[in-house]
């Protein structure tokens, strides 16, 4: 009975036009089932997603915004419900991507979108959230290049995109991080994290029974930036313990909203942006935080281990 299910929907599938830079999932999904020597048609090959030119009169070169993924055609929606699912569903893809690439002009902006979740005013908010900021994102790049091309020219580049921090029965992390480049870069992260089993979205207050949690962590961090810097004088924070340049700013507290996720070892992990607490050749500096050094501050083990 399941091997004739498959003979179907591979039929089902081999008579539907999938968007061809989606086709490879379906496929995919299709062989790591049992579903094997699928044969690509013509037509298949030669359907491609959907670009829309945009131009502005004070710019001379045009800009495609490419949107791919779940809005690139009606079709690949429907086809993904009827593919058998095998291990994990997927959990977040590219909504929409803008790129640009006019001389000394570069951007690339990835939209994550989350599928899939059973709390649709979260999977909504969520995926809104990352529309608008990308959004706004890519009109502050256009708005810099064309004042910059009105100067003379330069150099201005934008990166943005998102990586899966922790995808487990339980916790789906993500990062979203954005690559700002004119003389030199800056690099920020945002995470959300959610809990899958009960469908919500995971704050750093949330975790705890009170704030204490901010001094604790902050210390425990402090410790493990000298520790590090100990170990090996390349790895440097702006933290008292380390010799400093007068005028340093310290890092004292994390802040109560700081950047965090769950990993896959259900440990708590902190992170502080490009520049935060560090020179800028250290880049995103991430710290894991023991369990047993904010173990009597947590409501519960659910997350925290």
């Amino acid at each position: 009975m399941k091997n004739h299910r498959l003979d179907e929907l591979k039929q089902e599938y081999m008579n539907t036009p999938v968007p061809e830079e989606l086709d490879f999932i379906v496929r995919k999904a299709l062989q790591e089932s049992g579903v094997t020597h699928m044969n690509q048609t013509e037509n298949q090959k030669k359907h491609s997603y959907k670009k829309t030119k945009i131009a502005a009169a004070s710019v001379a070169a045009a800009f495609a915004v490419m949107v791919v993924g779940a809005n690139a055609s009606p079709v690949f929606a429907a086809t993904l419900s009827k593919v058998p699912v095998v291990g994990s569903v997927i959990k977040v893809l590219t909504f929409q991507e803008y790129s640009v690439d006019d001389d000394t002009f570069q951007a690339n902006i990835k939209t994550p979108a989350i599928e899939g979740l059973d709390n649709k005013s979260l999977e909504n908010s969520l995926n809104q959230k990352y529309l608008e900021e990308n959004k706004k994102l890519y009109e502050q790049f256009q708005s810099e290049m064309e004042a910059q091309k009105k100067n003379g020219g330069g150099h201005l580049g934008v990166d943005s995109g998102y990586e899966i921090k922790t995808d487990t029965d339980q916790i789906l992390s993500i990062g979203r991080y954005t690559v700002n480049t004119v003389a030199s870069s800056s690099t920020t992260m945002k995470y959300d994290t959610i809990d899958k089993q009960n469908q919500i979205l995971i704050s750093l207050p949330s975790l705890f029974k009170d704030d204490k949690y901010i001094e604790a962590i902050s210390q425990n961090i402090k410790q493990q930036m000298v520790s590090q810097h100990k170990a090996d004088p390349e790895q440097m924070y702006w933290v008292e313990g380390i010799q400093q340049e007068d005028g340093t700013e310290l890092f004292e507290n994390i802040s109560r909203d700081q950047n965090f996720y769950i990993n896959a070892d259900h440990k708590l992990v902190i992170s502080f942006d490009k520049y935060e607490v560090a020179p800028g050749y250290m880049g995103i500096s991430e710290f894991v935080i023991p369990t047993e050094a904010i173990q009597n501050l947590l409501v519960g083990s659910d997350y925290i281990q």
